[in-house]
């Protein structure tokens, strides 16, 4: 096996682990809780997805944001929307005012893919930040979950 397929193996290992257990709510909580927050600029599990070397599911995409099907959903429509350049965004909590632009972008596409999916009724956006926020991949994500009745609180 060639260097270049040990690496997809690796990744597509890293990818399933990451996702999987008895409980998705459960190993999202791990994973965030063993996920640590690197340099800001260092390539995440989304930067492949983006580039196209983990196929993903794809709803919507332009030149600047990209949105897919969880793997995992925790509702009928789990729909993960990403910016396409991390720009040192890593978090919520790493946004600057530089961000702006952006930051609208990926709610205002949240909207569009709402409407795309028939999601009439109502949805969620949610934006996880930090470990205890269960934040698991550090690029930042907004999670569009419909299609069912949401339950509050969400925590």
């Amino acid at each position: 096996m060639s260097g270049k397929d040990n690496n997809k193996r690796d990744r597509i290992s890293v990818l399933s682990s990451h996702f999987t257990s008895s409980s998705p709510m459960a190993s999202e909580k791990e994973a965030a809780l063993a996920a640590t927050p690197s340099d800001a600029d260092a390539p995440t599990i989304f930067d492949k997805i983006i580039n196209k070397e983990i196929p993903s599911t794809v709803v919507y995409e332009d030149d600047k944001v990209l949105a897919f099907r969880d793997i995992t959903p925790q509702a009928p429509t789990h729909i993960l929307i990403i910016p396409k350049v991390k720009d040192g965004l890593s978090g919520l909590s790493k946004a600057e005012e530089r961000h702006f632009d952006i930051l609208g972008r990926l709610l205002y596409t949240a909207k569009l893919v709402a409407k795309q999916e028939g999601l009439d009724d109502g949805f969620r956006v949610v934006i996880n930040d930090g470990p205890k926020g269960c934040q698991s991949v550090y690029h930042i994500h907004v999670h569009l979950l419909g299609g069912r009745q949401m339950n509050w609180p969400p925590g």
